[in-house]
């Protein structure tokens, strides 16, 4: 017979997992397919929560998209080489690093009409804009380093070394931005008021570094790496905190504060799913089935959705006879060629209600 004491701690215990359970997202799945079509490869893409678009970076231009029917609304041209698109809605501006070409394109969010071209650095990829100094980075694969800019003068601030080629970056919004340095194996941190580098933090057991995102609350980075690991940092010490397995040949990362989840799209068809159990506690949650070659993706912090990029892919001349015909691209190799006209947006995330 339970005692009035028992029955309380059994209420509680109860009422407790009933609790965990409500906030525990569901799994996460396949939602949506949308056939968007149109031409060229594709690299970045990012997601305007508020605006309700999606920009996803075609080679020579940028396709916008609704991000809740999947429809191209706007197009985005003369982006010679496109890699990455950095949003600024209180200026009501965005801007493309424009890879060619070697400049960076300043645009208006509503018309997505040019307003500037900036020069930048050899072969700018990855751009972020940092809310804590107002300026825009592009960061250069070639010419390795940091070209920081103005967005509504689009004066170029300065050039920042970064002594390797960087790929991804984030701000936490409070004076220090971060981005991976891919032949280094290593996390570079920067000023952005005094541009320059104030540290060097090492990523082993993590090799080449692609996608990056941050947990600015608990001062958590992830950087998701080419051999198959997630290393999450401490973004104060640069400290590694844990390593988490993930897919083969992943490119982008991302973090929901909401949720507690840290996302790896990867290459092999899969998007691994990471649960922040606490700051020093980390574990894959989930590893949903994408598409071969969906690689590329962008987080919806609205309706926390994720967005991947990908097609159907025909098999390098060179490959044998009995290589598949859908297959993600490699690196440095030849590369499978997309299908004309089959490029695809994956939306992944909880089931609707």
């Amino acid at each position: 017979m339970l005692t009035r004491v028992t029955f309380a701690v059994l209420v509680v215990c109860l009422g407790a997992v009933a609790a965990a359970r409500a906030a525990d997202p569901q799994p996460y799945r396949m939602l949506q397919k949308y056939e968007v079509g149109g031409e060229g490869r594709w690299d970045y893409l990012i997601v305007d929560p508020e605006a309700r678009r999606v920009y996803v970076t075609r080679q020579t231009h940028v396709m916008v998209l609704d991000a809740d029917t999947g429809k191209v609304v706007g197009d985005i041209p003369d982006t010679e080489g496109v890699h990455g698109v950095a949003l600024i809605p209180e200026l009501g501006r965005g801007c493309t690093s424009n890879g060619r070409a070697n400049t960076a394109t300043i645009f208006d969010l509503k018309t997505l009409k040019a307003i500037e071209t900036v020069k930048t650095g050899e072969n700018p990829d990855a751009i972020l804009f940092d809310p804590f100094t107002k300026r825009v980075f592009a960061f250069n694969g070639r010419s390795k380093d940091a070209t920081a800019f103005d967005p509504e003068s689009g004066k170029v601030l300065g050039t920042i070394p970064l002594e390797g080629k960087p790929e991804f970056g984030v701000s936490d919004g409070k004076g220090q931005v971060f981005v991976n340095i891919e032949d280094k194996s290593e996390v570079v941190r920067i000023d952005p008021k005094e541009l320059k580098v104030t540290a060097r933090w090492p990523l082993a057991p993590g090799e080449e570094p692609s996608g990056l995102a941050l947990d600015a609350k608990n001062r958590r980075l992830f950087a998701v790496c080419g051999n198959e690991k997630m290393v999450v940092l401490d973004a104060d010490s640069g400290k590694v905190v844990t390593t988490v397995p993930i897919g083969k040949n992943p490119d982008a990362a991302a973090f929901d504060p909401e949720t507690g989840y840290a996302f790896s799209s990867n290459g092999d068809a899969t998007l691994t799913v990471v649960h922040e159990d606490d700051p020093a506690h980390f574990t894959v949650a989930q590893s949903v089935e994408t598409q071969r070659g969906a690689r590329t993706m962008a987080l919806d912090l609205k309706t926390h959705k994720v967005f991947l990029s990908t097609a159907r892919f025909e098999a390098p001349a060179s490959a044998p006879a009995s290589a598949p015909a859908t297959s993600a691209p490699t690196t440095g190799r030849a590369r499978p060629t997309p299908v004309p006209g089959s490029f695809t947006i994956l939306v992944v995330g909880p089931p609707p209600g």
